[in-house]
């Protein structure tokens, strides 16, 4: 079964890819490495705001994660001209949580983007990861996620 069957699957449908909000690009290729810029928590109703340990629980943030995950896919998509097939591997993804300073969960929030990852791309998507507090993101979101990587 391949990524987008297994989209399919889980009943899930990848967002459009956005456009960059400032002075950046969605993602950079290097050679066989391809990094995505850090994709919010935007989901079907909005973006997901929030923070960590205040007004949000673990089970939220973990969803407001799996949707950053879905908009690291589509911008994939996109780096791969339309075939997720080139995938190799991914490589890494950082994770960061809107939170307060005594939340401490940040890895379970996170698990919301690994978990999806590894579900689409099997063997080929367990990755390094960092998953760590801030004390704000942009637009007031819960998460931001971005990714490293490789193509054939």
């Amino acid at each position: 079964m391949n990524a987008e069957d297994r989209l399919n699957s889980l009943g899930l449908t990848l967002p459009e890819a956005t456009a960059p909000a400032g002075n950046y690009v969605p993602f950079v290729q290097a050679g066989d490495m391809v990094y995505i810029s850090g994709q919010i928590s935007n989901g079907p109703d909005g973006l997901v705001l929030g923070k960590l340990g205040d007004n949000m629980d673990v089970e939220a943030g973990a969803a407001a994660a799996q949707l950053c995950g879905l908009h690291l896919i589509a911008q994939l998509k996109v780096a791969c001209g339309g075939d997720l097939s080139r995938l190799v591997r991914v490589v890494k993804l950082g994770g960061f949580v809107n939170s307060t300073d005594d939340f401490i969960e940040q890895p379970k929030v996170i698990n919301g983007a690994s978990d999806l990852i590894a579900s689409i791309f099997g063997d080929a998507g367990m990755h390094t990861r960092a998953a760590v507090s801030t004390n704000s993101l942009p637009l007031g979101v819960s998460v931001e996620v971005d990714a490293i990587f490789e193509l054939n």
